[in-house]
């Protein structure tokens, strides 16, 4: 994890709040990929962001969830092919990676995005934080 953010001065920007349950996953990805390709975003490109939405939005729901709260999801996308991916929950905590056995079936999510991102992190938030990655395309 790196400890400062790398802000990215959008072109674009997109978020949108969810429902912290396991069936909001899948629409989050349509949500965010519906995005991105109207950003002109080539299938690959967005395969790689669309998998770091989908592991920090897993963490919000596994991890983040408070009854009656929702999380949000934040893309942004500059000039210089920086991609910034912010998901917000209202759960106090700092995510920390993993170290997973072979035949554990969950905790990668986090390792996943520290091989893809060229940085990520956590913020605190008055309620809550967000955790976020900058991805170079």
């Amino acid at each position: 994890m790196n400890a400062e953010s790398h802000d990215v001065n959008p072109l674009h920007g997109w978020k949108q709040r969810f429902t912290p349950v396991p069936l909001s996953i899948p629409h989050t990805r349509r949500a965010a990929d519906a995005a991105l390709r109207a950003w002109g975003l080539d299938r690959s490109a967005a395969g790689l962001v669309l998998l770091v939405v989908s592991e920090l939005a897993t963490n919000a729901v596994r991890h983040g969830r408070v009854p009656g709260r929702y999380f949000e999801v934040r893309i942004a996308y500059d000039a210089e092919k920086m991609v910034g991916v912010e998901v917000s929950d209202p759960r106090e905590g700092h995510p920390a990676l993993a170290d997973p056995t072979p035949d554990d079936e969950s905790g990668r999510g986090l390792a996943i995005v520290d091989a893809l991102a060229e940085a990520w992190g956590v913020r605190e938030r008055i309620v809550g934080k967000t955790v976020w990655a900058r991805i170079r395309l």
